[in-house]
């Protein structure tokens, strides 16, 4: 064995024989950290592959949902897809601050039902983690504390305990004694969850990580790192608001793009059952600009409120904004108001919101912002108990989107009465007790209903 020293780039682990200003690969500046790494020499003998593991037929492999382990969190279940899976393998990642450990922590006291939990604590001492337990109402006694950094020490731990559920925060300040190279760096979280992802599969422990972000928002480390796990959990807020949605892009178990709505309060995480509620309570009467979507988000339907506003330009180029909405969705729809419509827009500065800090990514939502639009930009208000679902395409039509009747029947829940939805989409539904449902062909087509 020879030692080595090699460049890697903390952003997508390109490896390197020399040091380089930007990386080629994911093109950013002073990422490549020098490491140490030791090398099999040429000609040694190898290691013959051996497992205890036989081939079993489909069949004879035996997988329910009541095996799941559910955390007394409704929300939290939603997102993992029922609940938790034995020996399964998370990743959460968020902003600072934004709840991950609060919610591992309340999660970890319900879990303790199920036998021993470990949270290993390598950011703060117990005694930081103890003062949120009280603050959070946390109680356990099964629920055991360790403030340990050192990889090898905290799978001792776990082989002596042989905890239920293990809890590692976070895997950015986790070393393994085996590498040379700093805590964080990408050889050192590469082989840390590498050795965490066996612990779990082998002892069949649900095994959870919590997972620093980089300036973008996404997981810092390898890219390795979330291909590596079995489910990869987002949270999601804004500072202003007090609201977090905790969504799931990657999840071998269950749907992704499920989304858990909480509340944080001073008491910690409280979960919302009923989002839509939530996200309408403040809308506004009669004003122009306002309008009410049915989103889906991984399984559930959303109402939201999305918020326009159209004012002249005060200099010379006019500005597209969008919180919550792509914007190179709303210049899109915008062009298709001037082309298709006829609304003189491209002079305009054009603000779009989605109240509550949700992020929308589906097309069906395209209706709503082009009524949001034309609503502002006329300034006459929408009738408030009217939604309005579908996607809209370059030619001005109104297309079929997935999950009508979802979002009908939510609709309706919630006390609404009309509905405007692609004329593709009638045809496959039934007309609702309590709701009016009208199909439209055109963007043209919706607003002559809305404003005439």
């Amino acid at each position: 064995m020879k030692q080595k020293t090699i460049y890697s780039c903390q952003q997508c682990g390109l490896q390197s024989p020399k040091w380089l200003g930007k990386c080629p690969d994911c093109n950013q500046w002073n990422t490549l950290v020098e490491e140490t790494v030791t090398v099999a020499r040429k000609g040694g003998r190898t290691v013959p592959l051996r497992s205890e593991s036989t081939p079993v037929r489909l069949a004879e492999v035996s997988a329910s949902d009541e095996d799941r382990l559910h955390c007394g969190i409704a929300e939290f279940d939603r997102v993992l897809g029922g609940g938790v899976v034995p020996g399964s393998f998370t990743l959460i990642g968020g902003d600072p601050g934004i709840g991950k450990s609060t919610l591992l922590l309340q999660a970890a006291g319900s879990w303790t039902r199920c036998g021993p939990v470990l949270y290993v604590t390598a950011e703060e001492s117990t005694r930081q983690v103890k003062l949120r337990a009280g603050r959070l109402g946390v109680v356990a006694e099964d629920l055991y504390l360790l403030a340990e950094t050192s990889l090898e020490t905290v799978l001792e731990r776990v082989r002596e305990l042989k905890p239920a559920f293990l809890v590692v925060d976070s895997i950015q300040t986790v070393f393994t004694a085996a590498l040379e190279s700093a805590p964080g760096s990408v050889s050192q979280v590469r082989e840390c969850a590498g050795r965490l992802m066996h612990l779990a599969k082998g002892e069949g422990i649900p095994t959870f990580i919590v997972g620093h972000v980089t300036k973008d928002g996404s997981i810092a480390g390898p890219r390795m790192l979330e291909h590596m796990v079995d489910t990869v959990l987002y949270f999601e807020g804004d500072a202003g608001h007090p609201y977090r949605i905790l969504r799931a892009v990657k999840n071998r178990f269950g749907s992704t793009n499920e989304i858990g709505v909480f509340e944080m309060k001073d008491v910690g995480l409280n979960q919302v059952p009923n989002p839509s509620e939530l996200f309408l309570a403040e809308r506004p009467e009669e004003a122009a600009g306002s309008v009410v979507v049915p989103a889906i988000e991984g399984t559930r339907p959303i109402l939201v409120e999305i918020q326009a506003l159209v004012s002249g330009a005060a200099y010379g180029n006019p500005q597209r904004k969008a919180m919550g909405i792509d914007s190179n969705r709303i210049a899109l729809l915008v062009a298709v108001l001037e082309k298709k419509v006829g609304y003189a827009l491209l002079a305009q500065d054009i603000f779009v919101n989605v109240a509550g800090g949700v992020r929308l990514a589906e097309p069906a939502v395209d209706l709503g912002i082009v009524a949001a639009l034309a609503s502002s930009h006329l300034n006459r208000a929408i009738d408030e108990r009217t939604v309005l679902f579908g996607e809209i395409g370059l030619a001005g039509e109104v297309r079929a989107v997935s999950h009508p009747e979802l979002r009908v029947k939510e609709a309706a829940r919630l006390g609404f009465n009309r509905c405007l939805l692609p004329a593709g989409n009638l045809k496959t539904l039934d007309q609702a007790k309590g709701i009016q449902l009208i199909g439209v062909r055109s963007a043209a087509e919706a607003l002559e209903d809305l404003f005439n």
